[in-house]
């Protein structure tokens, strides 16, 4: 599976990570290396090993000056692309350093994302091709939370429709469009780029609520929603496009990357709507960080008396709530285990893809969603239809996104 994932563009770090040139390098860890970021003087951004190639110490701790990161033991210095620039612990004359490179990863900023290729390089492929890293600047966001847990249950949570109805239902007291039917029919379209499936639930009389998401592989879930703004005499709908990036740092830890996009061209996200959606997911000022102080170690924070009297979970903000559930269940769940019922379709869709990838990558066949043509057009939607409408055609145009 490293082989699979190091054939596609890598959600590396924020761009706000390394805000401007010269500014501190920060540890980033992908697909169990531990590398360092940093924005040189130029504004360039350099992915290296972070262990200095002399006697190996972290060039976390490096100067950060004059194109290049120097470390603080010797003075080696290395520029953007891992090439030693100085070695003033030798003589002038020395061309030792001609004979030193740095492993480094090329980089890319895009949608307010520092993406790498960590794969072989003639078979680098196109940036990705989501809609919401082509919206602009104004209309999206990007945040990012760490996971204790393997990459692959962040991404079964994520495609798994069912478990909204009951994980997220923070008012007990009333019945929203998911809590009306709490078992979805799901109907899942295996495509070139992974699978869009489409969770319908029968609202009696006022239709059938039809929920599509899509799995772009490896690591990305596309899911709609439709929320008021923030002034609440404003009753229109704000309809966004959300959805995760899992990316694995390795086999235990990953790096959730989190993101949402006004889907409509006049509705720009103002920082209110942003601050309200972070919270309501449990992050931003008033919630978690990157580094989360939620986690199994404190059981994350579960109140039991709310959990009995106002929410199903007890458990503050919907995305801390996701990740209570996963990290429960170890760091790596032992799937043999489990017994999965009709609802875990699209779980077990996801599966069977990624496993194909690897069987195919070892017959030299590219995996899935390498090329961003095969998804530039998807888009997720949740809409109410009349009863038993096929969703695939009435909901044909919502699923279509702007080129």
């Amino acid at each position: 599976m490293g082989g699979v994932l190091r054939r596609y563009w890598m959600p590396a770090l924020l761009v706000e990570d390394l805000p401007a040139p010269d500014c501190p390098p920060i540890r980033v860890k992908l697909l169990g290396e531990e590398l360092v970021a940093f924005r040189d003087s130029n504004g360039r951004v350099g992915l290296l090993d972070e262990y200095c190639p002399h006697r190996l110490t972290s060039l976390f701790l490096g100067r950060n000056e004059e194109c290049g990161l120097r470390c603080v033991y010797h003075g080696w210095k290395f520029d953007v692309e891992g090439n030693c620039v100085d070695m003033p612990n030798e003589p002038a004359e020395s061309r030792f350093r001609d004979k030193i490179h740095q492993l480094s990863y090329p980089t890319e900023e895009y949608g307010g994302i520092v993406w790498t290729y960590m794969g072989p390089a003639e078979k680098k492929p196109e940036l990705p091709g989501l809609e919401w890293l082509r919206a602009p600047e104004s209309h999206r966001y990007v945040s990012k939370t760490l996971e204790y847990a393997n990459y692959l249950q962040g991404i079964e949570g994520g495609i798994d429709t069912a478990h909204s109805s009951f994980l997220h239902n923070n008012d007990l007291a009333t019945k929203g469009l998911r809590q009306i039917d709490t078992a979805p029919k799901l109907e899942v379209d295996e495509t070139p780029y992974g699978f869009r499936y489409a969770g319908i639930r029968d609202l009696g009389e006022q239709g059938d609520y039809v929920r599509v998401y899509h799995f772009v592989a490896p690591f990305n879930q596309l899911r709609s929603l439709r929320v008021q703004g923030v002034d609440p005499t404003d009753k229109r709908d704000f309809p966004m496009a959300k959805g995760h990036m899992w990316v694995p740092m390795d086999d235990h830890n990953t790096m959730v990357f989190n993101w949402m996009y006004s889907i409509e061209a006049d509705k720009p996200l103002s920082p209110e709507l942003i601050a309200k959606d972070e919270a309501s997911a449990g992050r931003g000022p008033d919630g978690e960080t990157a580094i989360r102080h939620r986690s199994r170690e404190n059981d994350w924070l579960i109140n039991r008396d709310i959990q009995r009297t106002k929410t199903y979970t007890g458990i503050t903000g919907i995305n801390n709530q996701d990740l209570a559930v996963q990290e429960a269940m170890g760091r790596i769940v032992p799937r043999w285990r489990e017994h999965l019922g009709s609802t875990d379709k699209a779980v077990i869709a996801m599966r069977r893809i990624m496993l194909q990838a690897v069987h195919d990558l070892e017959k030299g066949i590219d995996p899935p969603a390498v090329d961003p043509d095969t998804y530039w057009d998807v888009r997720p939607t949740d809409v109410v239809l009349p009863k038993g409408a096929e969703w695939r055609e009435s909901a044909r145009e919502l699923l279509l996104a702007r080129r």
